[in-house]
């Protein structure tokens, strides 16, 4: 992998802001919404009804939760990643496997996360809460899909 390419390392969807997020092997991300079946793709996430862009997709980095204590998915965040700094995506076009996202803004870790998690985690976090994203074109993301800037 080049320096500017990253992994999926798992794939996470919850039907309503607060059911658990599920690992799932691959999902279909839908332009304009996001991932089928997920609690933002029908706007049941927590900040959904406060509208505007960055609510299709939640991506976190692996290490990131790990480091906060948490175990797989209980990030609350879509896409768990490792080898590509989110943040610098944060206003350009990428792409995870077939599927080309933009990258909208930081997703900083909020009350309701820890109120679903462990105290602490909030604070454990902060600054790698993750980045928000819209979905631009669909098709399937899959764990071990290339995540990859786009020119």
């Amino acid at each position: 992998m080049r320096s500017s390419e990253g992994r999926v390392e798992g794939i996470f969807i919850a039907g309503s802001a607060t059911a658990p997020c599920e690992a799932v092997a691959s999902a279909e991300a839908k332009a304009g919404a996001g991932l089928v079946g997920d609690r933002y793709s029908v706007g049941e996430g927590t900040y959904s009804p406060r509208g505007g862009p960055g609510r299709h997709v939640t991506l976190v980095t692996q290490l990131a939760g790990i480091a906060a204590g948490l175990r797989p998915g209980e990030s609350r965040r879509n896409i768990e990643t490792s080898g590509i700094d989110l943040l610098s995506l944060i206003g350009k076009r990428f792409a995870i496997g077939p599927v080309e996202l933009v990258g909208v803004r930081d997703c900083p870790p909020c009350a309701h996360l820890e109120s679903l998690t462990a105290d602490g985690v909030k604070d454990a976090l902060e600054g790698q809460g993750g980045l928000r994203a819209d979905i631009v074109t669909g098709g399937t993301i899959s764990v071990g899909d290339a995540i990859r800037e786009l020119d």
